[in-house]
This record gives structure tokens, C-alpha cells and sequence, in this order.
């Protein structure tokens, strides 16, 4: 990392060495998810989910249906912690927190919002959106408001001692000046890649989850950044659209390609050396760019579903968008924290399987589910496509709890071949400890079997150590 580097190995170094701040200390800090609490649902009334003539609950104005329902964005141990514990499975460790103004309905949850957050060891930035008569001096007086009534929090987010604003739309206004009076105390960044539109501002960033499939101006605006001291936050989404939302727009619609178009936008995220990544969006669902987990089984086929995205079905499709962005936010920080299943999810291939017992059973988050080789055909091989070279130091293979003890003999990428007793006294699970290295395929060789004259596993599981 280039400007902030050194601030961000003293928090790795902090979280190694304070009791109590491990929980924190696997979420990357560099990772911002854009979070709107602007949706309602009181005593019938719903708030935001009727945008575009609908009437929730069965009928909403997204295009695709949230696993919880149409939520109420007050709702703190409901529907507010279960965003709180999806967004530590993300891994990011900010949400950038849309704000429409002091006593705004989003004002007025924010204090619920910080202490769920803080419960997670997720920290809040905001989003400072162009409410009526917002202006560079407004601007200033909201920076210091919400500072003043929030900053106390231990969810409110600081790099270096100053808080973080991203500005929507920045462009309304053409004079910026009044931020030089908060610079000191607040990073304050412009959405824009305009670099003339920046002189006083702290930063730069994007949101345009269509425009970051190609990354236009990310170049130009990154090395402006890396030489006056500004942060470079582009924004990156999984997909976009907003039809149902706004009926007969003409926006364009980007498809998710069952997960290709979000990481073609971390990956033109991380060659542009951010310093930031902020994600469009955890849960903007009028506009589809939503990785908060989508019902895969909708009130009608109306909606869209995340089925195919990394090769998932069903419920595993569900939370696709919150694993993979754990993995890039993991790509961003450093390596991954080692409680992250690395191989859940991925592209899995085999050299034969059984009918109804295909190779992506063993990567697909379902115990029960498992992956069946072709009979009396020893050698046979899964392998795991880990999406890029990740380091891989430990491998946990299993199979489903209710079958009996048997053994099988496997190697690892090539290694020796040993024999691994799954037993259900242990949850027929076994752990393969191999030497630390970098790699993109994980190879599973199956050479003999026990319990069954094929190879089997029901979960392939690699992390980090």
C-alpha cells in the first residue's frame, strides 16, 4: 500500500499484540461497503421498498427479493444485527453509512447502526448524500455535526486520527473551498475522476458499479492521488439493475456473469493500487448492486437470484457475494485471515463422479451433499480452482456425519499419499497440514477407499494455516 501503509502495519501489529481486538483484526479496514439505512416497515407501511408504484411485501421495487423480507432499517436485533454478522463474513471492516442530513430518518438510526457495529468490530464511515441545499459550507457544519455526536463511538471509523466522508455527487457543487477548514480532522473524499475537480478535498472515489467494469480514468486519477497525498478509493460492484425500481429507465443493465463481473472489478481495483476499495453496494437494492444475501427462492419469478455465482445453488448462492468479497478484501489487506475457507464455493472439476453426486458437492457449504468419484477407477482427482495463487497451509476434507468410520488414502498437489481415517465419532473430518506455498489449484488424489471402492469427500475446505 502506498500512503497509508504504515498506519495500516501498526494496526496489524496493535491487533497482534492487544488482548481483546483479535475479533476486529481479521477484517480489512481497507474494504468499504457503501449501507443504506433508509428502508422501513411499521404496522404495514413500508418505506422505500414501494419505489416504482410496488406494494411489499410479496412485490418490491428491486429486482432482486432479500433473504430477510422487506426490512425495517430500525429494526437493531433483527434485521440490523443480521446485516452486522453478514458484513464480518464479508470481511470488510467499514460500512460507509448513506446520510441525508441532520434529523434525517437515516440520522435518527445512526446511533443503532454504530452500536450494532461495534458489537462486530465494524467500523462507520458515511456517505454524505446531496440533500436539498447541501452546499461546501454545509458540508463542513455536517462533517463537524456528526462528529461531534458520533465520534465518541467505538464504531466510529478514523484513519489516522481523522474521520472519513465520501461526498455523492460532488459535482453540484464547483466550489469546494470551505474543506480546507476540516482537513486536519476529516478525510473527505469527491466522487470523481476528474482530478481537476479535487483541490480540496482528501480523496477520490467512483460508486459507479458500471462504470468500474471498465475503470475509466482510474489511471489518471491513482497516480494524481499517489503524488498530492489523496486517498484512491474506487468503487467496485458485482452487478446493476434498477427495473423494476425506476420502470421504463434507460440505465444500462450490467449483468453479474455468476460472479466474473464483480471480480473483474476488484481486479481493475487492486492493478489501479487503491488504497480503499469501496463496494456498490451491501444493500442498494433499487439498483441490483446489492451483495447482501438474495432470496434464492423468491415470491415470484419476477425476481432474480445469485444461483451460478462462483458455481453455487441454492443456499449457497445466498451468501456467494459476501464470501468472495472476504476473499478479495483478503487480496487488498494481506493474506487471508486463517478462518477463511478459501475453496467454499470455487470452480471444482474431477476426473470422473458419479451421477446426482457431482464435484461440486465438495465445495459447495452442505455437509450432507458430497462429491462421489467413478467406481473401481483408482487414481481419481478433485481440484479446486482457488480463483487466483493464495497460500495455502491447511486442508480439512469431510464427509456427511451420519456415515460410518472408513479410510482413505489421498495426496495433496502431489505429495505423499497417506491414509486418513474419517471417523463419526470425530464428525468425519480430517485436517492435512502441507507446506505453506502459493498456489491457484488445489488437487486432491484419491488412491483407495475403505468404506467405498471410489473417492468421496462432502466438503473440501483450504485456509491459509
Amino acid at each position: 500500500m502506498r500512503r497509508i501503509s504504515t498506519f495500516f502495519a501498526a494496526l496489524l501489529l496493535l491487533a497482534a499484540t492487544v488482548p481483546g481486538i483479535a475479533h476486529a483484526a481479521a477484517l480489512s479496514s481497507r474494504t468499504h461497503l457503501f449501507y443504506y439505512p433508509w428502508y422501513g416497515n411499521s404496522g404495514g407501511t413500508y418505506r422505500h421498498w414501494d419505489q416504482g408504484g410496488h406494494t411489499p411485501p410479496a412485490d418490491i421495487g428491486a429486482n432482486f427479493y432479500p433473504s430477510l423480507g422487506p426490512y425495517d432499517s430500525g429494526d437493531f436485533p433483527g434485521a440490523v444485527e443480521q446485516h452486522m454478522r453478514w458484513i464480518e463474513q464479508s470481511g470488510a471492516g467499514v460500512i460507509v453509512y448513506s446520510w441525508w442530513g441532520q434529523g434525517s430518518y437515516e440520522d435518527g438510526l445512526a446511533a443503532g447502526v454504530l452500536e450494532a457495529a461495534a458489537r462486530h468490530g465494524i467500523k462507520v464511515a458515511w456517505h454524505l448524500e446531496p440533500y436539498s441545499g447541501r452546499t461546501a459550507s454545509s458540508t463542513v457544519a455536517d462533517i463537524g455535526y456528526l462528529t461531534s455526536r458520533y465520534g465518541a463511538s467505538p464504531a466510529f471509523y478514523r484513519e489516522g486520527g481523522r474521520g472519513a466522508f465520501y461526498v455523492f455527487e460532488s459535482l453540484r457543487t464547483t466550489d469546494w473551498t470551505a474543506l480546507d477548514q476540516v482537513r486536519s480532522s476529516a478525510i473527505v473524499l469527491a466522487q470523481t475522476t476528474d482530478t481537476s475537480k479535487v483541490a480540496h478535498f482528501g480523496g477520490m472515489y467512483t460508486y459507479d458499479a458500471i462504470a468500474g467494469a471498465t475503470a475509466p480514468g482510474w489511471r489518471d486519477a491513482s497516480a494524481y492521488c499517489d503524488a498530492n497525498g489523496l486517498v484512491w478509493a474506487p468503487s467496485v460492484g458485482p452487478g446493476y439493475n434498477d427495473d423494476r425500481a425506476v420502470p421504463g429507465n434507460t440505465t444500462p443493465t450490467l449483468g453479474r456473469d455468476d460472479g466474473a463481473t464483480y471480480d473483474r472489478e476488484w481486479q481493475n481495483a487492486l492493478s489501479s493500487n487503491a488504497d480503499w476499495v469501496s463496494v456498490t453496494s451491501f444493500n442498494e437494492w433499487h439498483e441490483g448492486s446489492i451483495i447482501e444475501p438474495a432470496r434464492s427462492s423468491p415470491p415470484s419469478s419476477a425476481y432474480e437470484t445469485f444461483a451460478g455465482a462462483y458455481g453455487t445453488s441454492g443456499a449457497a448462492s445466498e451468501t456467494a457475494y459476501l464470501d468472495r468479497t472476504r476473499y478479495w478484501a483478503a487480496q487488498l489487506g494481506g493474506p487471508p485471515p486463517a478462518s477463511v475457507n478459501l475453496a467454499q464455493g470455487k470452480a471444482v472439476s474431477a476426473s470422473g463422479s458419479q451421477g446426482g453426486f457431482p464435484p461440486g458437492n465438495a465445495v459447495d457449504g452442505n455437509a450432507s451433499s458430497y462429491w462421489e468419484s467413478t467406481n473401481n477407477a483408482f487414481p481419481q482427482t478433485l481440484t479446486v480452482d482457488l480463483g487466483s495463487a493464495v497460500t495455502v497451509g491447511r486442508v480439512v476434507l469431510k464427509l456427511p456425519p451420519s456415515w460410518g468410520s472408513r479410510t482413505q488414502a489421498i495426496s495433496v498437489n502431489g505429495g505423499a499419499a497417506a491414509g486418513y481415517v474419517f471417523d463419526p465419532a470425530g464428525g468425519n473430518s480430517v485436517t492435512i497440514t502441507v507446506p505453506p506455498t502459493s498456489q491457484r489449484y488445489l488437487k486432491l488424489t484419491f488412491t483407495g477407499n475403505t468404506g467405498w471402492p471410489a473417492g468421496q469427500a462432502s466438503e473440501v475446505e483450504a485456509y491459509a494455516s
